[in-house]
């Protein structure tokens, strides 16, 4: 097994894609566009549009997230960017988990109640292997294609553009502050009754602050901070990684 796999597993890694994809079906039609605000002239799906590119074009972000995925709480805390670098942290119930991503080689080092968990997921579940991999870095195989999570900065965001439509017929709400920027809500609801709103940078480029899911399966918020700061990622020490083959029953 290899650690990207692993982070498919563990869960956490699909926090954010289900956050920021939340604008689900239903919700009428996009408001109109007009002549006041910092996005005069434009309608709020034109916003959203605006604000999914410059996110994507963005060199790096820094995410934080908590919702629930299967009824589990799970929280995530990563720094990403275009060139394969990644640092973060996913944690779930009684388990954590650290990640690291430089270039093409993903390692994961989490505590004994993760591995255990994943070993028993498995049907690999072995006292001897989990104190093996607990507190040491698992790294992938080097010839393993790569399995999109949450060290993917494109694929998260294309999780907000695979189909358009459902980002389509949104409302503008009021402006207000994330962490101290000006935003711009946006928000949609659906007909079940799960609503989602967007925070939309008002000055500079106009990046995604934070989306919110709320009143769905999947509640959660994930947050986008640092945009186009320094990831620094660097391989862990050879004696710190152990064979990905250990995870093997």
């Amino acid at each position: 097994m290899s650690a990207k796999k692993v982070l498919v597993l563990f869960g956490a890694v699909t926090l954010g894609v289900s956050v920021l994809a939340g604008c689900g079906e239903g919700g009428g039609g996009s408001e109109g566009s007009d002549d006041k605000g910092p996005f005069a002239g434009k309608s709020a799906d034109e916003i959203a549009a605006a604000a999914v590119k410059a996110t994507r074009d963005a060199e790096s972000v820094h995410i934080t997230g908590a919702g629930k995925q299967q009824g589990q709480e799970m929280k995530l805390d990563f720094s990403v960017d275009n060139k394969d670098n990644c640092t973060g942290t996913l944690t779930g119930p009684e388990a954590k988990a650290d990640v690291l991503q430089v270039g093409q080689a993903v390692y994961v080092r989490a505590d004994k109640a993760f591995w255990e968990n994943i070993l028993k997921a498995q049907g690999a579940s072995s006292d001897e292997a989990v104190d093996k991999l607990a507190g040491k870095w698992v790294k992938s195989d080097a010839d393993e294609a790569g399995t999109e999570g949450m060290c993917d900065k494109q694929a998260v965001v294309a999780a907000l553009d695979s189909d358009k439509s459902e980002r389509k017929g949104m409302k503008k709400g009021k402006e207000t502050e994330v962490n101290g920027e000006s935003a711009l809500t946006l928000t949609k609801k659906a007909e079940n009754g799960e609503e989602f709103i967007l925070y939309v940078a008002t000055e500079g480029e106009p990046y995604i602050l934070k989306a919110v899911n709320k009143g769905g399966e999947n509640p959660g918020e994930t947050t986008l901070t640092d945009y186009n700061k320094k990831v620094d990622a660097e391989e862990p020490p050879a004696d710190e990684v152990v064979d990905p083959k250990q995870l093997q029953g």
